[in-house]
């Protein structure tokens, strides 16, 4: 068959492939999005829900939310569940990383390549899609093939690239070959990103320690028996299941015990048990200005809005890459002018909105990430209404949910943002919306998909994980008082929260409500059973629940203290 169309494009991944092009407008994020063992699209407010991505071509603007997405593209890759290709609009890093582990570490490729805007527009009528290097072509379905391997591909567009000394060192093998297998992907990162030179930095806070399937430990346990150590601190996000009460839980045993082996891989290699989504709420988080990488979406948009730190959207596999050498690429939001907003949101004809204040800056969040998309927002009109530091971590986990910007700035609360000037580029020209009232109702309404007249099985919080001003005020509601019996209700919330919380009494007052307290896990990550499949209708304090994976279940915003009897 004679190509009709075709096009040039950017060699993010070099390769050949062709097959029935699956394509949409609408980003989407693998995890939470996509299903690791089957390769069916999962999220149910996406326009793929309910399609498969084997032996497809993938053409969508890029990746979103969180950064274990990498993950997800390595499950499928080694599990023959994945896409033949990947196309995408814009610079998309957490997709391509996946597929650059994928190739370094078990010899499995795929092409990835970005299309112009309009060309990408064209090309979502096709029904075959054919890569060749930077040649797409659709409607042609002939094997194309090319010479030039990812190695040599990027050896050719890292020759630019400023090495130190030790960098070089660190690639020989001097300091091992972990050490070597995790530059050459700091390097392959890097020249995705154009960057002209590495940098130190402070601390790593690693996701990739969640467990996604086989293949995301057997490549934690690979490096570690290539004697990989971590050179910088490093704290890990939440694990697959609570470490201590896994096997009380009831948690299968087969996955129990992969996700504690790759836990325990990562502390062996010097990570430390932090087991949290929200290290922000650690004593060892960074501060203004400091050079960090983490990944983790809400955890990296906190740091880099809320504690004013500097840190791109790591992909999961680059954070430990990143743990192994102390070094990153410098680009992103690590420089000062990729910092800047490119549209400025009004929110002032919103803040009359009647809702509690927890419901009002999750939901404020999840609105403006889906008016952002991949921009840099700056906010204006939330002055008179202040956040507090939990309505920050709400903001920013429903934000990242949708957006796949890496932060946003709020005019006089976030520590950039002492006026509009400072954060915004390009003034004259910078897109400017107002919201209005319908705008936040919408977004309220896209999250609650249950009706008004309900039995609720579950109340979720914590995600992100509670924090000790949280478990506080949950206390004074429900203190001396026990629970619905046929409501479970269950607080998920980091190691050191969990301390502090038994410390103070806490958790035994929680506990005497009805309520159970799980460490280390998050709501991403919880399934059977705990969460019992008969529960239909879950109520949560509207940060991120609704969106975890595999969640078929309906979901309504907590506008009122649980049930008591």
């Amino acid at each position: 068959m004679a190509s009709t169309h075709s096009y040039d494009s950017l060699v993010l991944v070099p390769g050949s492939a062709s097959g029935t092009l699956l394509s949409s407008n609408l980003e989407l994020s693998f995890w939470g999005g996509v299903n690791s063992q089957s390769g069916e699209i999962i999220d149910r407010h996406h326009p793929l829900s309910g399609k498969h991505l084997q032996d497809t071509i993938l053409a969508i603007p890029g990746g979103r939310g969180s950064c274990s997405g990498s993950g997800v593209i390595l499950e499928l890759l080694l599990n023959g569940k994945g896409p033949k290709g990947l196309v995408f609009s814009r610079s998309e890093t957490i997709l391509t990383l996946g597929v650059i582990v994928a190739n370094e570490v078990f010899g499995k490729l795929i092409p990835v390549v970005q299309l112009g805007v309009e060309d990408f527009g064209r090309i979502s009528t096709a029904q075959n899609v054919c890569i060749d290097g930077s040649h797409v072509a659709w409607d042609d379905l002939a094997e194309l093939k090319t010479g030039e391997s990812l190695q040599k591909f990027c050896a050719r567009r890292t020759a630019d690239l400023q090495l130190s000394e030790i960098d070089k060192a660190m690639l020989s093998g001097e300091r091992g070959e972990a050490c070597a297998a995790a530059m050459r992907i700091v390097l392959e990162m890097s020249r995705l990103l154009g960057t002209e030179k590495l940098i130190d930095v402070k601390q790593v806070h690693i996701d990739g320690c969640v467990y996604t399937g086989p293949g995301s430990l057997a490549f934690a346990e690979r490096l570690r028996g290539l004697g990989g150590k971590f050179v910088v601190p490093t704290t890990l996000n939440s694990i697959s299941v609570d470490q201590k009460r896994w096997r009380a839980q009831g948690v299968e045993t087969s996955f129990g015990t992969a996700a504690d082996k790759l836990a325990t891989a990562f502390t062996d290699m010097g990570a430390a048990p932090t087991f949290t989504c929200a290290p922000y709420l650690l004593d060892s988080a960074p501060k203004r200005g400091d050079q960090i990488a983490w990944a983790e979406s809400n955890a990296v948009v906190y740091a880099n809005s809320v504690l004013g730190a500097r840190t791109m959207k790591y992909p999961d596999f680059l954070d430990i890459a990143i743990a192994l050498t102390g070094r990153a690429p410098y680009g992103g939001l690590h420089l000062q002018e990729n910092r800047l907003a490119t549209v400025v949101i009004d929110t002032a004809c919103i803040l009359t909105a009647t809702m509690p204040d927890d419901l009002f800056y999750a939901a404020m969040g999840y609105c403006i990430g889906r008016v952002s998309g991949s921009q840099i927002p700056a906010i204006t009109g939330l002055e008179s209404r202040p956040p507090s530091t939990d309505d920050l971590k709400a903001f920013g986990a429903a934000f990242a949910t949708v957006s796949s910007s890496p932060m946003f700035h709020i005019l006089g609360v976030t520590p950039e943002a002492d006026t509009l000037e400072a954060v915004t580029a390009a003034s004259e020209r910078i897109k400017k919306v107002h919201l209005i009232p319908e705008d936040l109702d919408a977004s309220i309404d896209a999250l609650n998909t249950a009706g008004d007249e309900l039995d609720i099985g579950l109340i979720s919080l914590g995600n992100p994980h509670f924090s000790l001003r949280e478990m506080r005020r949950l206390v004074s509601i429900c203190r001396g008082r026990k629970k619905c019996l046929s409501v479970a209700f269950i607080i998920c919330c980091g190691r050191a929260t969990y301390g502090l919380a038994t410390q103070a009494g806490l958790i035994a007052e929680l506990e005497y409500f009805g309520a159970q307290v799980v460490e280390d896990t998050c709501w991403c990550m919880i399934g059977e059973p705990l969460i019992s499949k008969d529960i239909e209708v879950i109520m949560t304090n509207c940060k991120i629940c609704s969106l975890w994976p595999g969640n078929y279940w309906q979901t309504l915003p907590l506008r009122k203290p649980p049930d008591v009897r």
